[in-house]
This record gives structure tokens, C-alpha cells and sequence, in this order.
């Protein structure tokens, strides 16, 4: 999904200048979604149509199932760094509401959800999660939507890395406690009916 544009010197030797947020502010759309590491420019193709309903429906999931004093966020820029050279934009991700600053957060967030999508090349999860981690965020989900059933896997921040919590898979129900307790079933983040019914499981 992301191909890495930036942090390459033209010759060897020569020192190169590192990106900041500032310089994604002009640049042009064209489609892509921006994001820095360590200076350096990565771009990703702007989500198909089945990465949209999905991010969405687990958007809306989790916001009205999260209490007052969280935030679940849609594409928040995220600063990882005091120079403003790593900064990346999760699909969701949940703050405490004390946490919320303009124009970019710069506190770990409580989760951080990515969705697969079927464009481009293969993102690279592990490199993230080990960003994710390095910078202290102690849940990370990432959902498959391309499998032949919707896959939620659940990992938690534990002595500097993600231990694999659960995993949910089709018509199974996840439940988790943590930033706070919720149940989504896959199935229903992309499936056509009664999905605001269904998609928190039994008695919902």
C-alpha cells in the first residue's frame, strides 16, 4: 500500500533534507494519502469503496459505544516525533478526550485500527506495529476485509512489543475490554441487511 518517496540522498554523501508535517500541506492530493518517516515521504492510494464501508461501520461502532471522556477519530494526523518528521494517519484510533490538541495529536493514542486494502503493494504492518509500539500505544487491531470472512486481530502492548490477543473471524463475536469494552462481529462490517442490529452481536 505505501512506497517510500523520500529519505534517499541523490549522490552519495550528500546530506538530504528531511520532510516535516509542514511540507504535506503542499503537497497535491492526487489521490494519495501522505504520511513522513524519519523525514522521509511514503504515499498510499486513497481507500477502495470496501476499505471505506468497512473503516465506516467500525467507525461508527465504536463511537457509540465509547464513553464520554473518549474520542474515536477517522484519519487523525499522529506526530511520533518533537521535530515533526514521523507522522502518520491511522484509519481510526481512540484518544482520551483530554488528549485532543490541533492541528495534530501528539500523545500515544489508546488504539490505533488499520483496515487492509486490496490496492497497491502490501502494506507493511509489522513496520508499523513496531512504530506503534516503540511510540507507546497499547492496543493496535488491524481488520481484513479481503479474506473470504472479515477478520478482526486484536494485539496488546506488552514489555515493548504486541502480544496477539484474539482474533474474530466471520460471524464470530470480538469483545474486548480495553480502551473500552465493545463487541463487533466481521461479518457485519461489510456484509448488506440489518448491520446496525447485528454488528454488536447477540442482544445488541
Amino acid at each position: 500500500m505505501q512506497n517510500n518517496m523520500g529519505g534517499v540522498n541523490a549522490r552519495a554523501g550528500e546530506q538530504h533534507t528531511q520532510m516535516t508535517v509542514d511540507d504535506l500541506e503542499r503537497l497535491p492530493g492526487n489521490g494519495y494519502r501522505y504520511e513522513l518517516v524519519d523525514g522521509g515521504l511514503e504515499r498510499a492510494q486513497s481507500p477502495t469503496s470496501v476499505h471505506s464501508l468497512v473503516e465506516s461501520r467500525l467507525h461508527i461502532q465504536l463511537g457509540v459505544t465509547a464513553p464520554a471522556e473518549y474520542l474515536v477519530l477517522q484519519g487523525a494526523g499522529v506526530g511520533f516525533n518533537a521535530d515533526r518528521t514521523h507522522h502518520r494517519s491511522p484509519d481510526l484510533l481512540v484518544i482520551r478526550t483530554e488528549d485532543f490538541v490541533r492541528p495534530d495529536l501528539v500523545k500515544p493514542p489508546l488504539l490505533v485500527v488499520d483496515v487492509v486494502s486490496s490496492t497497491g503493494a502490501p502494506r507493511d504492518f509489522h513496520t508499523e506495529a513496531g512504530e506503534y509500539a516503540a511510540f507507546g500505544i497499547q492496543a493496535y487491531w488491524i481488520v481484513n476485509p479481503m479474506m473470504h470472512e472479515t477478520v478482526i486481530d486484536e494485539f496488546r502492548l506488552q514489555d515493548g512489543g504486541y502480544r496477539h490477543e484474539r482474533q474474530a473471524i466471520g460471524e464470530d463475536t470480538f469483545a474486548t475490554d480495553f480502551p473500552f469494552p465493545v463487541k463487533i462481529v466481521p461479518h457485519w462490517l461489510l456484509a448488506g441487511g440489518p448491520w446496525r442490529e447485528r454488528i454488536g452481536g447477540e442482544g445488541a
